[in-house]
């Protein structure tokens, strides 16, 4: 379906400009700061039957020629990072390396890199006789990384769509439905996700009301609605209704 997204502003095309300048993951210029700066940081609080079980503390920052984002997974009984990513991507949103760790229940390991024009993820298993696996993706520099558990990725999988938008002259924006190619590094699997602007919506959000922009996301058979501030396009809130799990910004 395509929407000529008439609940956002006209201003969105400028607004837009201002959130790739402040998310230079897929700004079309090379031009970056001296140093480095904050683009997003926070606590994402991910909820299951209403009840708190783990957390995703996450800090995205543009260094000179590359963008970062480091995420922390946190269960709630305390006892340290259930998982670690560290996702590397180039100015024009291309993938230089990403690296997964998982301390608990196990002990796991990856790291994905473009290699001869494709993807290859170097798997370590869980036990340290374990032979490394090399797994290779036809699949180019440009894939988005979703990994299991890390909703930071959703985000930036969202900025990535925004930036599509196709601004008209005195008719504000317009999003279309789009199919992106991801892979998930966990599950060493790719997939096919689709998102679409769904509109403006009020919404309650931790006992405040607030004006959001919904986006929907189909993935791998799930459905997930995504909320954004309109204003910086951060993301606020995640419903996987299936599940009955709930992420929300702290």
């Amino acid at each position: 379906m395509n929407l000529r997204t008439k609940a956002i502003p006209r201003a969105l095309g400028a607004l837009l400009l201002v959130s790739l300048i402040l998310s230079p993951l897929f700004a079309a210029s090379n031009k970056t700061p001296a140093t480095g700066h904050t683009v997003d940081s926070g606590t994402f609080g991910i909820f299951v039957n209403g009840r708190r079980v783990a957390a995703e503390t996450f800090h995205i920052e543009q260094q000179p020629g590359v963008s970062i984002a480091r995420s922390e997974l946190k269960l709630e009984d305390g006892k340290g990072p259930a998982q670690t990513a560290e996702l590397q991507l180039a100015p024009n949103g291309d993938l230089r390396r990403y690296e997964w760790k998982e301390f608990s229940p196990e002990k796991a390991a990856a790291v994905v890199q473009p290699e001869n024009d494709f993807l290859v993820e170097h798997v370590t298993g869980t036990e340290p006789a374990t032979k490394p696996i090399d797994q290779p993706y036809i699949l180019p520099a440009s894939t988005m990384i979703v990994d299991d558990y890390f909703f930071s990725h959703r985000e930036i999988l969202a900025w990535r769509y925004l930036a599509g938008c196709t601004p008209e002259a005195g008719k504000g924006c317009k999003l279309t439905r789009q199919q992106y190619a991801v892979l998930v590094p966990r599950a060493r699997s790719p997939i096919v996700v689709t998102i679409e602007y769904a509109g403006r919506e009020k919404i309650n959000l931790k006992g405040q009301q607030m004006e959001l922009d919904r986006f929907d996301l189909t993935a791998d058979g799930a459905d997930w609605a995504m909320w954004l501030n309109p204003s910086d396009h951060k993301l606020m809130r995640i419903v996987i209704a299936a599940d009955n799990t709930e992420v929300v910004r702290d």
